[in-house]
């Protein structure tokens, strides 16, 4: 299933599991013989650069002195505030892993603790993966080797996909339809390469051969180690890469699949199977358990075209050959050493990664994935208050009401455009914490002595969960992440705003920080994902979550025109040698940062402390705010990571997320003293105003 919500951070809108919030218990009593220690530092000048003019780089001012004294840890392609909460949280999960997976085994099966438990148990046992080496895919590769006509190989496409076992070429799922909310639809995308994006494939710099090289070396290497001969491996490698470059080819670019009106094409299966006269959709789609729908949504209809001549073209020996790579390359991190430490090369060569995340960390990571909302269970329990959850709630309808007053001094749009922004934004679901209906994986068999098959099995309870949902009314309390996750995104289709747990600590939030810390961080976290609803993307749906244009031509025309001037400010942001910011691919987030930021200064601005001059540590008010928005994006990253990132990330880098909003709002030149001649100045014409 496709993301279809804009979150702060790529990493866990992918899936990771990073840190949480836990409010402090009761205090102990003070001991007469104990010094206390001395107060937190909310905002610490010893984190900071003080020989750099804020107005030069206020990124480098604000974290320079953290930047200095911490490097990226080995088994990290990036460092800063958001990985050492996920690392702080994934030590909190380790915890709460080992201790429920010593007992699991004797508890009911099915039950939350024997699930979780037992999945970790099996991952952990590290002598029974080695030992099995590749034999859990044989059966699969032997199956594979039987087929012989074209038929025998979709066949294959499809008892893979329900049976758990890969989801090779294309994406196929269920989801809510863009233009009938209230129900869903199967949707098809795009797919079949391996490399992070098609511009590895078609571009010739020095960069992108080197990632060409590191695939083939992987698909070398996988096929030599399940057997194949140096000259049967090397053929192999021609054919997949060949195959996958001219998927590549046929694919659209992200920026282009930034527009929902481009990826909304709907078809009755009929026609559509007219279109890709080899691939039966009338057949195809019961046999998936998808069966009695009259239409289906296609995200990239030129994609499947492509991809049904190619199915005519290609020799069924040439497809045995890609299906057993698809194998290999889905379960590679799975296997025995050997194979995991392939996988690891070739993600190595691709991020900068020195060394492999510990087993540990990366079950951790597992059974919050994929069993997420029973781990969040144990994880809520133990880490998270109603206390947390309350100060959210408040924080929450203090800068939606913010937004709204905003919304109605905007001197560029219409009042009938207002009214249906203001329409939007009282229609905001907002959920906080953890889900209100937790999942039960009802059905879900986990073995504790077989960790590759739990994996098929829990791929195949998701796909059979995702595909029983046709024909259901839409089921609007579900979450995109899990309750540990630092992180937070905005859904179109529900227009909702989510806030997991994980978000509310340091240096987003705490109880006992001042409240420029905490709307430096934490609420300009909520200003930018209610700024998503409105971003270049978001303003599309309408209240209910309907892509449906509720906008005058005028006021459209005025948006774009804006949006444009923050495009052209981060296409000129060089982050590696010659490459720069790609302000289209980022220009969504690029807006929440800008729009979050302007709402959370002026709720703040309401506060007591807001409108005082009473300075903390020498900082006054305004500064503190925005040095904590800074000090929220403190990071490093490895030259592969940033490269890397260019192409596949719809977040610009950090620094440029600290530098390039401020430089837009007057309060942090009037805070900082900033003034013509220093290197971030704009004029006042130029800065950009739009939320």
């Amino acid at each position: 299933m496709k993301l279809k919500f804009n979150c702060l951070l790529l990493a866990a809108c992918l899936g990771m599991s990073v840190n949480v919030f836990a409010v402090d218990g009761p205090k102990p009593a003070k001991s007469r013989h104990k010094t206390s220690a001395p107060p937190k530092k909310f905002i610490d000048p010893a984190n900071m650069d003080l020989s750099v003019k804020p107005g030069d780089d206020f990124f480098e001012y604000a974290n320079g002195g953290w930047l200095k004294q911490n490097g990226i840890p080995a088994k990290e392609t990036r460092w800063g505030s958001f990985h050492i909460l996920r690392q702080e949280n994934t030590d909190r999960l380790i915890g709460l892993l080992n201790e429920v997976s010593q007992t699991s085994a004797s508890q009911p099966k099915g039950g939350l603790k024997q699930l979780v438990g037992d999945l970790y148990a099996s991952g952990m046992d590290s002598l029974t993966i080695e030992k099995n080496g590749y034999a859990p895919i044989k059966p699969d590769l032997e199956r594979i080797n039987r087929l012989k006509t074209l038929d025998n190989f979709i066949n294959e496409l499809i008892y893979e996909r329900v049976n758990g076992i890969s989801a090779p070429i294309f994406r196929f799922g269920v989801e809510q339809d863009e233009k009938n909310v209230n129900k869903y639809v199967i949707s098809l995308g795009q797919g079949g390469t391996t490399l992070p994006d098609r511009d590895y494939y078609l571009k010739n710099d020095p960069r992108s051969k080197k990632a060409q090289d590191a695939l083939k070396k992987l698909i070398t290497t996988l096929f030599t180690l399940s057997g194949s001969s140096a000259d049967e491996a090397a053929k192999n490698t021609a054919i997949v890469y060949g195959l996958e470059y001219t998927w590549a080819k046929a694919q659209l670019s992200r920026v282009a699949m930034r527009d929902p009106h481009v990826t909304y094409n709907k078809f009755l299966i009929a026609d559509f199977e007219k279109q890709t006269p080899h691939l039966k959709w009338s057949k195809i789609l019961p046999a998936l358990n998808a069966g009695g729908q009259d239409s289906i949504l296609v995200g990239q209809p030129s994609f499947f075209r492509a991809t049904d001549s190619l199915f005519a073209a290609t020799p069924i020996a040439n497809w045995r050959i890609y299906l057993r790579w698809n194998i290999l390359r889905g379960t590679a991190s799975y296997l025995s050493s050997d194979f995991a430490n392939a996988s690891f090369a070739y993600n190595s060569t691709l991020t900068g990664q020195k060394v492999q995340t510990p087993r540990v960390e990366r079950m951790s990571a597992l059974v919050d994935s994929y069993l997420g909302e029973l781990l969040g269970q144990l994880f809520v329990e133990k880490y998270f208050t109603p206390a947390a959850k309350q100060y959210m709630v408040d924080l929450v309808n203090n800068l939606k009401e913010t937004l709204g007053d905003r919304i109605k001094r905007l001197d560029w749009m219409s009042p009938a455009t207002k009214e249906h922004a203001l329409k939007k934004l009282n229609a905001f679901t907002v959920k906080i914490g953890y889900p209100d209906n937790w999942e039960k994986y009802d059905g879900m068999v986990i073995n504790r002595n077989d960790y590759f098959s739990n994996l098929h099995a829990i791929v195949k309870w998701r796909y059979n969960f995702n595909v029983s949902r046709l024909g259901k009314p839409v089921d609007k309390t579900r979450w995109g992440m899990t309750p540990p996750t630092v992180n937070a995104y905005y859904n179109p289709t529900n227009n909702e705003i989510v806030f997991p747990a994980g978000i509310l600590q340091f240096p987003f939030f705490d109880f006992k920080a001042d409240d420029a810390v905490n709307y430096g961080g934490i609420g300009a976290v909520i200003g930018h994902e209610m700024t998503h609803g409105f971003d270049d993307q978001g303003r599309q749906y309408d209240a209910d979550g309907t892509l449906r244009d509720w906008w005058t031509k005028e006021d459209a025309d005025k948006f774009k025109s804006r949006a444009d001037q923050v495009v052209k400010q981060y296409n000129a942001f060089t982050v590696l040698d010659t490459l720069h910011v790609n302000g289209k691919l980022t220009l969504g987030e690029n807006l929440a940062d800008l729009g979050g930021l302007n709402i959370a200064y002026e709720a703040f601005s309401k506060t007591k402390q807001g409108q005082s001059a009473n300075t903390i540590d020498g900082f006054t008010p305004d500064q503190r705010f925005f040095l904590s928005w800074a000090q929220v994006w403190r990071s490093s990253q490895t030259p592969e990571s940033a490269a890397q990132r260019i192409l596949t990330d719809p977040h610009s880098p950090e620094q440029f997320r600290t530098n390039a909003p401020v430089t837009n709002i007057n309060a942090w030149y009037k805070a900082f003293d900033v003034k013509p001649g220093d290197k971030m100045y704009k004029k006042p014409e130029d800065r950009t105003k739009i939320w």
